[in-house]
């Protein structure tokens, strides 16, 4: 009987990760909005942080650039997300472990199967996916630190893991600290995640001339009404992302409103139960998490002028536009309080077997019938694409001109997000650059309900100046002094891309690629690139300190089992 109830958990975790997921399991790569997956992503400065645009997407981009070298990347994107879903279920459980089996069950389901996952989903952020996934193994370990006073190995592999993006690093960070803290464990614990977060924290400081963001990027990236629920309720339920596309449809009627209700009301059953268990400290833990997520989130709601302020004038404040991200601070608490709830009124509930069977299945299953539409890949917003052989042949041929004349590529037209027919019109951030090899030039600016909203990169700017000139040969020539040897046009994507003068070696029905004749080389501060040599020791040091551990202990416990036999 114990071995079938050990995998309960495991197997409804993973039910409820392939039913969320669905067609994005196929052959393919799953694109959508910012999740831009490619078959071999090259390493490059720009994924190292070196560039001359915000560092948004390190240590991710490197770390897959690396990973895709061993495992290929079409079934490295299927692992990280169906992987993600299921280890943060797993772990929203581990919080509750003194509960009924039931009550676990509603914690998988609650953390995993909820708005917050959804729209992260469709809206392509996938590291802070595996943020919101490690949170709770975090938080457990980060807890068994301060009451055991030694420190837990696997904090050197999920902090990192948690950290692979900068607002995922933030949220991570928060969690170790507030459980932490206490004694000369703060500044170990403090070490640990700067550490972690090194590689954009260094990356972020030397690009800070041009960190500062669009102001009516605040209004845009806001928390958002969600339906009959306003922004402040919709954060309680864990939604209101600020992109409208992406949210469930059963999000806009009254099911939203029930699905608060039930939460707030198994968490209000349960709060003090779970209190009384749980004690003080790790209480006000969890408290001062979730309250931080809820407040900054609806901060971007209730003064969006004063956000839009903050990130025009601070550098870094940027961070903290996207307001419903930090929603994945609140989630460890409604997931243990419900669940508590569900405890609470287990022991209550009815004694014969056919009742607590049907209130079993009906408690279990609430998460998905309060939110049926984030089923078959939320209602198949996402899905599996193949790339078109053009793409292939584009990566030659751009591998082949730079071999030649060293220079980085050129996207046109200039405009961030396309809507290709092999990814079924899905948006998706633009992919062809990343599908090359070399360092690329793309549009950053973005476009949300109508405002543009400017892009950080000085670099587009200058070569949006260049494309601006009066014949092809002279935005060949100005284009090549900012070091960009190859122009590449997606003649599917609309938008304007002025002619260039140059070679063409490639032309397709999709792509053509242009080789200009002369190009400047660009040179990275040698003060940079010692800056990030080390932020990226750091953050490595501590996955290959995991490693080494992981392997002394693998190794100790064949020792053990060899002497019991």
């Amino acid at each position: 009987m114990r071995q079938w109830r050990s995998w309960v958990l495991p197997a409804w975790s993973s039910v409820l990760a392939l039913v969320l997921l669905g067609p994005a399991l196929g052959r393919g790569y799953v694109l959508s909005f910012d999740m831009v997956w490619v078959p071999d992503l090259a390493l490059r400065p720009d994924f190292l942080g070196v560039a001359t645009g915000l560092p948004r997407a390190v240590p991710s981009d490197a770390v897959v650039a690396l990973l895709d070298e061993v495992v290929p990347g079409m079934l490295l994107q299927k692992a990280v997300l169906l992987g993600s879903l299921v280890a943060g279920g797993l772990g929203a459980a581990r919080l509750v472990p003194h509960t009924a089996l039931v009550a676990r069950a509603v914690a998988v389901g609650l953390f995993q199967w909820n708005p917050f996952v959804a729209e992260r989903l469709v809206l392509g952020h996938w590291p802070v996916l595996v943020g919101y996934a490690v949170l709770p193994w975090c938080l457990v370990a980060a807890r068994e630190w301060r009451q055991t006073r030694r420190f837990p190995r696997r904090l050197l592999c999920l902090v990192p893991l948690g950290s692979l993006s900068a607002g995922a690093g933030l949220v991570t960070a928060l969690v170790v600290l507030a459980f932490v803290a206490g004694g000369a464990r703060t500044l170990r614990a403090l070490l640990l995640v700067v550490a972690a977060n090194a590689p954009w924290l260094v990356a972020g400081l030397l690009h800070a001339s041009s960190s500062v963001t669009d102001a009516d990027g605040a209004s845009a990236f806001a928390l958002r009404d969600e339906g009959l629920l306003p922004g402040p309720l919709a954060a309680l339920g864990l939604g209101g992302a600020w992109n409208a596309e992406t949210m469930p449809s059963s999000r806009a009627g009254m099911l939203a409103v029930v699905a608060l209700l039930v939460v707030l009301g198994l968490a209000a059953v349960g709060a003090r139960t779970w209190w009384r268990r749980l004690g003080a400290r790790d209480g006000v833990a969890f408290l001062v998490c979730a309250v931080t997520g809820w407040a900054l989130a609806v901060l971007t709601w209730v003064a969006p002028g004063a956000t839009g302020w903050l990130v025009e004038q601070v550098p870094g404040a940027g961070l903290l536009r996207d307001g419903a991200r930090q929603l994945a601070l609140l989630a460890p608490l409604l997931a243990v309080t419900a669940a508590t709830g569900v405890d609470v009124l287990w022991s209550r509930g009815p004694s014969g077997l056919v009742g607590r069977l049907a209130v079993a299945v009906a408690v279990v299953l609430a998460p998905v019938a309060l939110l049926p539409d984030a089923a078959w890949g939320v209602t198949s917003r996402l899905g599996s694409a193949t790339y078109p052989p053009s793409y292939d042949e584009a990566r030659d041929a751009v591998a082949s001109a730079v071999a030649e004349q060293p220079g980085d590529v050129l996207v046109l037209p200039l405009s961030s997000y396309r809507q290709p027919a092999f990814n079924d019109d899905r948006k998706v951030l633009d992919p062809v650059g990343r599908y090359l090899t070399p360092d690329y030039v793309a549009s950053d600016e973005l476009v949300v309900s109508g405002v543009v909203i400017a892009g950080e990169d000085p670099r587009v700017r200058e070569a949006r100046a260049a494309l601006d000139a009066g014949t092809p040969g002279e935005r060949s020539e100005l284009l090549g002094e900012l070091g960009i040897g190859v122009v590449i046009v997606d003649v599917t994507a609309p938008g304007p891309a002025p002619l260039v003068a140059g070679e063409q070696v490639l032309a397709t029905s999709d792509l053509v690629v242009v080789v200009l004749p002369d190009t400047a080389e660009r040179d990275v501060p040698t003060g940079w690139m010692v800056a990030m040599a080390g932020a990226w020791s750091a953050f490595g040091g501590l996955l290959l300190a995991a490693v080494v551990v992981g392997l002394g202990s693998l190794r100790g416990a064949r020792r053990r089992r060899r002497i019991t036999i």
